[in-house]
């Protein structure tokens, strides 16, 4: 077996067992420059219904099924479903919330720092490659006391939306620290920034949103919304869990731990 077969058994390996591994892992780094690699990785997990998911704005890399290994599993009643995490009803609401008040704003950082990269790049006599700023750089954490006020009548109160925090915690996608709430692995990887961006920034879930009073958040998802549409009524839980609907949320493993 060659030597590129067996870091590819090796890399899938691990992201099986551990769910997720970040982009600075050795394995992953090679995997990310060398086709070779990169190619062998994503056979082997075909062969067994997998696909990587790979974000270049994201600081980890996992794994999902393919969409024909979906029904095999989790039948029709799991292709019907908005997630397959067994998160209820208004855990998906809150983690539509949370995802809007952390990764738009991340993502603009991430786009401004790059642009400004870019900019005084310019003048340069040899141009080199920007990269895009990391997610722990530019992304910023919510305050517990600012979420449970802004959203809490609508996501169940303290108690539910306690509740709710761990299993996304347990899940991987948030990281507590303290009163604040962070980026996790798998906030901007599961959930399809490009599917979900659109449905939020352009429909009435936006006026949802800019009820937050997050000193961190608030402001730029504020200046984002604005920009991309002027803001409609509309019923928040209603809007927040039909828009989590109309996207996947993959998971290898629903109810493993981290």
């Amino acid at each position: 077996m060659s030597a590129a077969l067996d870091d590819a058994a090796s890399l899938a390996a691990q992201l099986l067992a551990r769910r997720w591994l970040p982009r600075s892992h050795p394995l992953v780094r090679r995997a990310l420059i060398d086709t070779e690699v990169w190619t062998a990785l994503g056979q082997r997990l075909a062969a067994v219904g997998l696909r990587v998911i790979d974000n270049l704005y994201a600081d980890h890399i996992s794994l999902a099924m393919l969409r024909p290994a979906e029904a095999a599993v989790f039948g029709e009643t799991g292709l019907a479903a908005n997630n397959n995490l067994d998160l209820p009803r208004d855990g998906v609401a809150l983690l539509i919330v949370v995802w809007s008040l952390i990764v738009l704003p991340k993502r603009q950082r991430q786009v401004a720092r790059a642009d400004a990269k870019d900019a005084a790049g310019q003048n340069e006599m040899f141009a080199t490659d920007k990269p895009v700023p990391s997610a722990a750089s530019a992304s910023g954490t919510l305050s517990y006391r600012s979420l449970l006020a802004d959203f809490g009548n609508q996501l169940g109160k303290k108690m539910r939306l306690d509740s709710n925090l761990k299993l996304l915690e347990r899940n991987g996608f948030i990281i507590r620290r303290g009163e604040d709430i962070a980026e996790g692995p798998l906030l901007d990887l599961l959930l399809d920034y490009d599917t979900l961006a659109p449905r939020i920034l352009d429909g009435a879930l936006a006026d949802v949103l800019l009820r937050s009073t997050d000193s961190a958040a608030a402001p730029l998802l504020h200046d984002v919304i604005a920009r991309a549409r002027q803001p409609e009524l509309a019923e928040p839980i209603e809007m927040l869990v039909s828009t989590a609907e109309a996207v996947s949320i993959d998971a290898t493993h629903p109810n493993s731990e981290p």
